[in-house]
C-alpha cells in the first residue's frame, strides 16, 4: 500500500471517530462516568473478593489507607499507623412488623469493638445472630424487644428495646435514632451519648441532641432505649504520643502554628431544631478520566 493511500485510510477512519463522537477536533477531552456512591465506602472489601451485601459475625480484614485516596496522595491528615483492626458488621437497622407482638432477642455477649468507641453486642433471636450497639447496662442473657407499631399510649419500654419515638413517654434517653423510618440509626452512637425526648406535636417527635440542638424527626423513626455502652469514654487519659499511635493518631508537622483565638470560648444562641422530613435521592460519585 502507499503513502498516500495509507495517509487516505488513517484519514477516513479519523473521520469516523470523529462522526461517531460528535466531536470536530482531535484536541484531548475529559468524560465524566458516573458511579453509585453505595459502593465507595465498600471498595476495600469488594477488593478482597468479600461481598460487603452478605451478612457474617467472622470479624473482616480491614486495610488501613494511611490517610491516602487511590491516588496514593494524603487527603486526611492525622492519620497513620495504629494496630491492626478487623470490621463487626453492625446492623444499625432494628426493624420489626408494625402489626403482631414484638420481636425478642437474647443477648448472647457483651464485647469490645476496635472500629468505633461504644461496645457492642451479640443478639440472637429465631435463626438469626447479629451485632448492635450496647446500651450502659446491657449484660449476656438480657431479653431485648423490637416493635415497629406507632402506640396512642406510651409503652413502658427497659433499656436496650427498641420503639418508634412516637411511642415512648417524655424524657426517655434513647440512641441510635433514625433520621428518616427504615434507614437504620444514624444519631448519637458513639460511646455514651444519648438523646432525648422533649416534646410531640402531631406526628413529629423533638428531640435534644447532646449538642443542646434539637432535631425534629418523624414519629415512625426507631430508637433504641438508654444511653450508649462506655460511658466513661471521654474520661480515658492517652498519655503519650506513642499511646496515641497505637490509636492510628499521627502527630502533627514540626512547624511552628499560629496560636488563634478562633478556639477560644464563645457564646452563642442555641440553633434551631433541624427538620428531617423528605430524605435526598443520593447522588451518583462523579470520576473524570482524560483520553
Amino acid at each position: 500500500m502507499s503513502l498516500s493511500n495509507l495517509t487516505a485510510a488513517i484519514s477516513t477512519v479519523l473521520r469516523n471517530i470523529l462522526a461517531a463522537t460528535k466531536y470536530d477536533t482531535l484536541a484531548s477531552c475529559t468524560r465524566q462516568f458516573s458511579v453509585s456512591s453505595a459502593t465507595c465506602g465498600k471498595m476495600k472489601f469488594i477488593k478482597q473478593g468479600i461481598d460487603p451485601s452478605k451478612y457474617t459475625l467472622r470479624p473482616l480484614p480491614y486495610p488501613k489507607t494511611g490517610g491516602r485516596g487511590h491516588d496514593g496522595r494524603i487527603w486526611t491528615h492525622g492519620v497513620g499507623g495504629g494496630h491492626k483492626r478487623r470490621f463487626r458488621m453492625v446492623d444499625f437497622r432494628r426493624s420489626a412488623p408494625a402489626n403482631g407482638p414484638p420481636l425478642v432477642e437474647r443477648v448472647m455477649a457483651v464485647r469490645y469493638d476496635p472500629c468505633r468507641t461504644a461496645d457492642i453486642a451479640v443478639v440472637a433471636g429465631g435463626e438469626n445472630k447479629r451485632y448492635i450497639v450496647a446500651s450502659q447496662n446491657m449484660k449476656p442473657g438480657d431479653l431485648i424487644r423490637t416493635s415497629g407499631k406507632v402506640t396512642r399510649i406510651a409503652v413502658k419500654a427497659e433499656e436496650g428495646d427498641s420503639y418508634p419515638v412516637g411511642s415512648l413517654p417524655l424524657g426517655t434517653l434513647v440512641h441510635c435514632v433514625e433520621m428518616y423510618p427504615g434507614e437504620g440509626g444514624k444519631i448519637a452512637r458513639a460511646a455514651g451519648t444519648c438523646a432525648q425526648l422533649v416534646r410531640k406535636i402531631g406526628d413529629r417527635c423533638f428531640l435534644k441532641m447532646p449538642s443542646k440542638r434539637e432535631i425534629n424527626v418523624s414519629n415512625e423513626c426507631m430508637a433504641t432505649v438508654g444511653r450508649v455502652s462506655n460511658v466513661d469514654h471521654d474520661k480515658e487519659h492517652i498519655g503519650s504520643a506513642g499511646r496515641a499511635r497505637w490509636f492510628g493518631v499521627r502527630p502533627q508537622s514540626g512547624l511552628w502554628h499560629r496560636k488563634t483565638g478562633y478556639n477560644g470560648r464563645k457564646i452563642r444562641p442555641i440553633k434551631p431544631a433541624k427538620v428531617y422530613t423528605d430524605p435526598k435521592a443520593p447522588s451518583p460519585a462523579v470520576y473524570k478520566y482524560t483520553f
